[in-house]
């Protein structure tokens, strides 16, 4: 799934919320509500990795040139999101696992 994908769903569902809000009278709570998701949201998609996720790009590493090419753009330190699209790199080029 990609992140355009992704973000037309949020974008969508924010929009749903929103017009639930308004109907139920409640927009001020609703809108604060779809903010903190939202900052959640981004804080954890963007946060590091754990130490594991660093040994399983080790393994990853030199297998396969698109692959690489991720992990080299996404430098020393990998954020969740970055981690994923590492993944499913690996898995299109690798089915068997």
């Amino acid at each position: 799934m990609s992140l355009l994908i992704v973000l037309i769903v949020a974008i969508a569902l924010s929009l749903a919320f929103h017009f639930i809000g308004v109907y139920a009278g409640a927009k001020k709570t609703v809108w604060l509500m779809l903010v903190l998701l939202w900052a959640g949201s981004i804080n954890i998609a963007m946060s590091e990795i754990k130490p594991n996720g660093y040994k399983d790009i080790k393994t990853m590493k030199n297998q396969f040139a698109d692959t690489d090419a991720i992990i080299k753009e996404a430098g020393e330190h990998v954020s969740v999101y970055e981690m994923l699209s590492i993944k499913q790199s690996y898995q299109i080029n690798n089915p068997e696992k």
